[in-house]
């Protein structure tokens, strides 16, 4: 699980950066990954000295450039699952909080991982005009290393109309289902109130 972990933070970022300063409409997925993965990692490795210094900058590079373009409320209502039509508007509010600060946390402490790995994009294919969601793959060469497959799941915002990443599957197995099954049984056990303050226990 926590190699699958680091493969979310580290990959999930090329789903998301350039979103929120180059993406128009007319964007399409694949070119959100493509873009995204470039400028997000050509930043990281422009800043390596300094991130040496204040490691804690990592997570600014995060906030500025990744969670502007996550749709980390689509993926905490699709964790919470059949919690969620129990939940108090106060109470959602307070988790999607949690998950948003969960995952800028997470994002920062994988992405020190980044070591010029070579990534290989898949090329853009033909949608539907009136296409909602999408997967596009993505190729992760480490030299030394077997190759890494990751799917993003994209979906496109009624209102913006922009795609955003919300999941990512890697070997098979999606990081939301992993967090859903994860999550649901603390959620059971113990309330969602409890299970957001360890969530934001660990995000601090």
């Amino acid at each position: 699980m926590k190699k699958l972990l680091v493969l979310f933070v580290l990959l999930t970022s090329f789903g998301q950066n350039s979103i929120a300063t180059e993406a128009t409409p007319s964007v399409s997925p694949y070119q959100v990954i493509e873009v995204t993965g470039n400028n997000l990692f050509t930043k990281i490795a422009n800043n390596q000295d300094a991130l040496k210094k204040f490691p804690d900058l990592m997570r600014d590079i995060v906030e500025q450039e990744l969670m502007p373009s996550v749709d980390y409320q689509y993926a905490a209502f699709k964790i919470l699952g059949k919690h969620l039509r129990n939940t108090t508007k106060e109470q959602r509010v307070k988790f999607i909080t949690a998950m948003r600060s969960y995952l800028v946390r997470t994002y920062a402490n994988a992405l020190t991982q980044y070591s010029n790995q070579k990534v290989l994009f898949e090329p853009e294919a033909k949608l539907k005009d009136n296409a909602k969601s999408a997967s596009v793959d993505v190729k992760i060469i480490d030299s030394g290393k077997p190759d890494i497959k990751i799917t993003f799941q994209m979906r496109k915002d009624t209102q913006s109309q922009e795609w955003k990443a919300y999941d990512m599957v890697v070997e098979g197995i999606s990081l939301i289902s992993s967090k859903q099954s994860e999550l649901n049984r603390r959620i059971s056990d113990l309330g969602l109130d409890q299970v957001t303050l360890e969530l934001a226990s660990i995000a601090s």
